[in-house]
């Protein structure tokens, strides 16, 4: 008799350790937005893995950091709640730091919700020294996870390790999505991310971590079903934040559409007409009307 494997796996870990590189490349699709920049992903983003023998939910989490906005502490309530009803938690970390404080409190975290966990260690392929062993030991004997991986994130052979050791220790279940679907977000979702991560990409400093992007209007053409009308509001916070993005005689803007309209073609499978619009909004990261706005969950 033929057994089907399901769950829900959430994958913690700090800032730019690899999360949505592993993500990306257990789905062989882009669900999740990657750029060399810490805080990246904002949003608690589920990526569906089916084969004939499994289906995974994974749920990819914003890096738990130090917040120092209300936007920061919003991304660190999505990260900790994400492990409400799942079935396994993948931590990862990476080699290339210190066993610090904030490895301390995750793993009281960890230690708190006693869920099975598996511990992948990624850019093992960076590591030249024996820095590493303090990190190992903390880990292991503080947590005991069932498996404990030293990975890199792009690797393919990683990722069938990677694979297997999810699937032994999820429990026989049904499959809750079509074995088509790769993300439980809509499309709307998915042009917001692609267009935050060129900005991402593009600008520097505080720039990029004080945008957000509203999508204003999203319509099939009337005289060409393959052709999509996307306009998007960039939101930043500071007028001079506003010319770095638009950029001299309006280059930079169209630097970001034009990478953002690429991407969204392939993703998409449709022709993409793109206009982006930049506008202010003070301070709007530590302003609770303008997260709720802006599709952030937050408390009363």
């Amino acid at each position: 008799m033929n057994c089907f494997k399901s769950g829900f796996v959430t994958i913690l870990g700090r800032p730019n350790v690899g999360k949505s590189t592993l993500l990306n490349n257990l789905l062989d699709f882009k669900v999740s937005i990657v750029t060399h920049k810490a805080q990246t992903t904002r949003d608690n983003i589920s990526g569906i893995f089916t084969d004939q023998e499994s289906q995974i939910v994974f749920i990819d989490t914003p890096g738990i950091h130090k917040a120092f906005n209300e936007l920061g502490k919003v991304m660190n309530d999505f990260a900790y709640s994400s492990v409400d009803g799942v079935d396994l938690v993948i931590f990862m970390d990476d080699l290339t730091h210190e066993f610090d404080e904030l490895d301390k409190e995750i793993i009281q975290f960890l230690q708190k919700i006693n869920l099975p966990l598996v511990v992948l260690f990624n850019k093992i392929d960076l590591i030249k020294d024996e820095a590493t062993k303090n990190l190992h030991h903390a880990f292991y004997e503080s947590l005991n996870p069932l498996k404990m991986l030293d990975i890199v994130a792009t690797s393919s052979i990683d990722k069938e390790i990677v694979l297997k050791a999810i699937k032994e220790n999820l429990q026989n279940g049904p499959q809750y999505y079509p074995e088509d679907q790769l993300m439980d977000k809509d499309e709307r979702f998915l042009v917001k991310e692609v267009i935050r991560e060129k900005i991402l990409l593009f600008t520097n400093k505080e720039v990029p971590y004080s945008v957000a992007v509203e999508v204003e209007s999203f319509k099939e053409d009337l005289n060409d079903p393959d052709l999509l009308n996307i306009n998007c509001t960039i939101i930043t916070e500071r007028p001079t934040q506003k010319m770095i993005i638009i950029g001299e005689k309006g280059q930079m803007i169209k630097k970001i559409g034009h990478a953002a309209r690429i991407d969204l073609q392939k993703l998409l499978d449709k022709k993409i007409y793109l206009e982006l619009f930049v506008k202010v909004e003070s301070d709007w990261r530590n302003r609770k009307y303008y997260l709720k706005e802006f599709g952030y969950k937050v408390e009363k």
